[in-house]
């Protein structure tokens, strides 16, 4: 099956674990649910950040640190929101720094971070104007990719229909390469280099070994001696590892039902499941954790996603959408739901 917005289904059967609440407590006084057990204890803080009045999630897609342990949540901004800007940014205590960009508002989705010598970037995908832009912390622009004109695979149809192009992640190599993740579109990866200038266009929609079914999320894995690109391959509920040239390694499977977006973080990798939990692999692939599982049925899951901020059920995700380790080995967790989900997950070992 295709997974799009549109036919999203949850498949999980079977009741969830329930999560374990002791002594600690929330910002609202409540006692904060635990999630985890060993070494992948974590407490959970729902609702995680001070917003300004004038600001109201939209769909919350992506999340990221910068090296001053600043937090960035990259959001489609909710229709009742005064402000349109798309980018949030918190300090680690979850207090406002600044907000910026309303250029992506319904479409701001992947979101990187990057350091480039003394500097960090941005990489953002917006899948529904289309567009790549890498940017610095503050909004400025360096360059921005459109349409994948060059690609032979983008080529016009013969009945003079454009092949659909809805860019939603972007990892980046070692030597500056992007890889562009067209997973709203046409499943193809497509490849530039540091300067935006296009290499090569592979993989594509199919259930084959070097095909994937919606591209989500890409991570450049460095932690052995050969760096791999590691593509969420969402509709095919599996893991697809490439070498940086296109070429098909392998296929990880039973990491995740619908991986959406991976982190790594000494050597720990998060994988943010749109079906309802968070997931943790060691250094070796194996699945270590699985966190806040709730595994809705159909009917349960569209009631819950759209409810208002501040009523979900605590210690359970709906759908995460992105994840990432922050510099203390805390997870950040934001999910595709309409008002908008932010959690952070304090390592408690």
């Amino acid at each position: 099956m295709s997974v799009t917005r549109r036919n999203f289904l949850v498949t999980a059967g079977g009741a969830a674990s329930a999560p374990v609440f002791l002594g600690a407590t929330d910002k609202a006084g409540n006692k904060a649910p635990i999630l985890g057990e060993g070494k992948y204890k974590y407490e959970a803080q729902h609702d995680w950040g001070e917003l300004p009045r004038s600001i109201r999630y939209g769909n919350t897609h992506g999340v990221c640190e910068d090296s001053q342990g600043h937090i960035y949540i990259h959001h489609t901004v909710h229709a009742t929101s005064e402000s349109l800007d798309t980018v949030v940014v918190f300090d680690q205590k979850g207090k406002f720094v600044r907000s910026w960009r309303r250029q992506f508002k319904g479409g701001a989705h992947g979101l990187t971070i990057r350091k480039e010598g003394s500097e960090e970037f941005l990489y953002l995908c917006d899948y529904q104007h289309g567009i790549v832009t890498k940017r610095a912390l503050k909004g400025e622009e360096v360059f921005t990719l459109g349409y994948p004109a060059e690609s032979v695979a983008y080529k016009q149809k013969s009945d003079g229909a454009a092949v659909i192009y809805r860019p939603t992640n972007v990892a980046v190599a070692p030597n500056g390469d992007l890889y562009v993740g067209d997973g709203y579109g046409s499943s193809f990866i497509n490849q530039y280099n540091q300067k935006a200038e296009f290499i090569r266009t592979f993989a594509g929609l199919g259930k084959g070994d070097d095909q994937v079914d919606c591209p989500h999320g890409l991570w450049v894995d460095t932690r052995s001696e050969t760096p791999v690109l590691v593509v969420t391959d969402r509709g095919n509920s599996r893991l697809q590892r490439f070498t940086l040239e296109g070429k098909h390694i392998d296929s990880l499977l039973g990491t995740s039902k619908m991986p959406c977006y991976l982190h790594e973080h000494h050597g720990n990798v998060v994988i943010a499941d749109l079906l309802s939990k968070v997931t943790i692999l060691d250094r070796q692939n194996k699945v270590v954790a699985s966190l806040g599982e709730g595994e809705y049925s159909n009917k349960d899951w569209s009631s819950v996603r759209n409810q208002a901020p501040g009523t979900f059920a605590p210690g359970r995700f709906v759908c995460p959408h992105g994840a990432c380790f922050d510099h203390e080995g805390n997870l950040f967790v934001v999910e595709w739901v309409e008002a908008g989900r932010v959690t952070k997950l304090r390592r408690l070992v």
